[in-house]
């Protein structure tokens, strides 16, 4: 995506038509749209030609075709490709380039702080016909999406969980007991914040579903919201949808109980199981 808009400011800087860059590298127009929106891989023989059109330099010109390989390269997740639906996919690679997360869960623990038994316990029920061996390679992708929050790269994460969350029993009480403890662990982390949205606070602005807000490191890249459904996802980037998502998150985090009394409440909850 950082690199298909780059593309697109250097044709607009070179002064060059969609119809002129499509010529050069023999494609029709679309195919030219397509790159510069991300829609399609970089084929290396076409990025050294427009770059050769535009005028790039050629040394900035060698950098731009290393990054492009780089970027045709699948992820460490593609491994995982037969139990990892295609809507999903894109959700793994952005929240792995993000530099800020945050999320908002009013039915689960997020994905990037759940026990492995509690991720076994939630996806047996999600996928009740699949096998054990699929299941267990579902609950792997989990394992190795957490270890983002451990590198030194790692993104800020601020999730909102409604108290339900910690209440509704996943996988009986001593998976909840070991989650809880997970929850307080991950709080030593110095990127990771959460808190605790009380049943007793009643209605707020984002009880309607879960979201998931990204932020990048890349100017190039808009914030997006990811939202799920039982068979799909949306991904939202427009300016004006995302700053909406981003307005009620705000008021959520003035409404959910200070991070300061995160522990308490964990372990309140902890001793009620």
């Amino acid at each position: 995506m950082v690199l298909g808009k780059r593309l697109r400011h250097l044709r607009e800087q070179a002064g060059v038509s969609f119809d002129a860059a499509a010529a050069a590298i023999q494609v029709t127009p679309l195919t030219v749209r397509r790159m510069e929106k991300a829609e399609v891989g970089l084929r290396v023989p076409y990025v050294r030609e427009l770059l050769r059109i535009y005028g790039v330099a050629r040394a900035e010109a060698d950098d731009f075709v290393q990054l492009a390989r780089k970027a045709n390269q699948p992820g460490w997740w593609y491994k995982y490709r037969d139990v990892l639906p295609d809507w999903f996919s894109a959700y793994v690679s952005l929240e792995s380039e993000a530099t800020v997360i945050r999320v908002y869960e009013p039915h689960y623990v997020p994905g990037l702080l759940q026990t492995h038994d509690y991720t076994r316990a939630l996806l047996r029920v999600g996928f009740p016909n699949e096998s054990d061996d699929d299941i267990e390679r579902r609950v792997d992708l989990r394992m190795r999406r957490q270890e983002l929050l451990t590198k030194p790269e790692a993104p800020a994460l601020w999730a909102v969980l409604e108290e339900a969350v910690l209440r509704r029993p996943v996988g009986g009480a001593d998976v909840m007991r070991a989650q809880i403890d997970r929850l307080e662990e991950a709080l030593d982390l110095p990127k990771v914040r959460i808190q605790i949205m009380r049943l007793s606070t009643g209605a707020h602005p984002g009880a309607y579903g879960p979201f998931h807000y990204f932020r990048f490191g890349f100017t190039e890249l808009p914030d997006v919201v990811y939202t799920e459904s039982l068979v799909g996802a949306v991904y939202v980037d427009q300016p004006r949808d995302v700053g909406s998502y981003l307005e009620v998150m705000d008021r959520m985090t003035v409404q959910a109980e200070p991070v300061a009394r995160t522990r308490e409440i964990l372990a309140e909850l902890r001793e009620e199981l």
